[in-house]
């Protein structure tokens, strides 16, 4: 393959075809360091769809990351609730912090400094050097490691597959315009390369794929067989004072740290006792997580049993709360919620 060949190519096709996004800007322009950064924390392990009205929401509320420096963490954490992973949310606090108060407001612009940063890892780094400072950082996410998968052809699972992948993608990253070309290659991923039934037929480099010659491109990359993913269980707490309800502070640290949601214990592979004086009600909600399924039973009790959980507090108006998915399901079920 002839990287200078499959750069003109695939840059030509982006330059028309380029995704129009909250975060992006057109084609041979440089993007804010803080827009870029801000979107890809968003969007690790959430997709473009559902990341859209968040960005457009955080921009509105915070344009510049001193403003959301100056930011209370619990309006940050309730404008991110829904998006889940929300030790996203912190990191891009303490992230905001710093750049703010120790870096001047700027962003490094080197891969090796950016990824000191809280919440950012390799991908990011690269992806934030990349778009918003053109360094010909070599980028791969999901769609980048399907894509080199398929230009090579190989029959290897990607997590099997991961040093292979970076050098093919470090062969081919440019001296020039690698922002625009981490982008155009999520893009054809996303778009054309897709994960089930890719669109040879319309992709602007196929001349270059080898799955696509070998016929093999619908059949890669090889997935690996799915680990069961253990269930886990506990009970959450309906507890009424006249017409409030018990809300509880979850601690910083931890799944769904800093949330604001129903009273629990902690959730294990066996259910736990339920509070002396609470009552079953005979409701479960199901919530799946990144490593397990949960099942939370819900259950029914007095207001003296909010002794037992020294961080919550009764509230009124439960449609104020910035709720995790999980406990709008539960406040759902037991029809405090419409």
């Amino acid at each position: 393959m002839n990287p200078a060949l499959f750069h003109k190519d695939l840059l030509t096709w982006y330059d028309a075809h380029a995704r129009t996004l909250p975060w992006r800007v057109s084609p041979g322009e440089r993007a804010l360091a803080y827009r870029v950064w801000l979107s890809e924390i968003m969007l690790q392990q959430t997709t473009v769809a559902t990341v859209g009205p968040y960005f457009l929401d955080f921009m509105m509320r915070w344009p510049t990351v001193e403003a959301l420096a100056q930011a209370a963490l619990d309006d940050v954490l309730a404008a991110w609730a829904g998006l889940g992973y929300y030790s996203r949310a912190r990191n891009l606090y303490r992230c905001a912090q710093i750049i703010a108060y120790e870096c001047g407001g700027l962003f490094p612009s080197t891969e090796a400094e950016l990824i000191k940063l809280p919440g950012v890892g390799p991908y990011t780094a690269a992806a934030i050097a990349a778009i918003a400072f053109d360094q010909p950082a070599v980028v791969i996410d999901g769609n980048i490691d399907r894509l080199m998968t398929r230009l090579h052809n190989s029959p290897l699972p990607i997590q099997d597959n991961k040093a292979a992948i970076r050098a093919w993608a470090t062969r081919l990253t440019p001296q020039q315009r690698p922002g625009d070309y981490a982008q155009a290659l999520m893009d054809l991923g996303a778009t054309i390369c897709r994960p089930v039934a890719p669109q040879c037929l319309l992709c602007p480099v196929s001349v270059y794929c080898e799955a696509r010659a070998a016929g093999t491109a619908a059949d890669l990359p090889t997935k690996p067989a799915k680990k069961a993913k253990p269930t886990r269980q506990g009970w959450a707490y309906l507890i009424q004072n006249g017409d409030k309800l018990l809300i509880d502070k979850r601690p910083a640290k931890g799944l769904l740290g800093g949330m604001d949601g129903l009273p629990t214990h902690e959730w294990g592979e066996n259910r736990p006792n339920l509070l002396e004086g609470a009552e079953d009600i005979g409701l479960k909600v199901r919530h799946t997580f990144t490593h397990f399924h949960l099942v939370l039973s819900l259950a029914k009790g007095p207001p003296n049993l909010a002794i037992h959980f020294p961080n919550a507090r009764f509230v009124g108006d439960l449609s104020s709360l910035a709720l995790p998915t999980l406990f709008v399901k539960a406040l759902k079920a037991a029809t405090f919620l419409p």
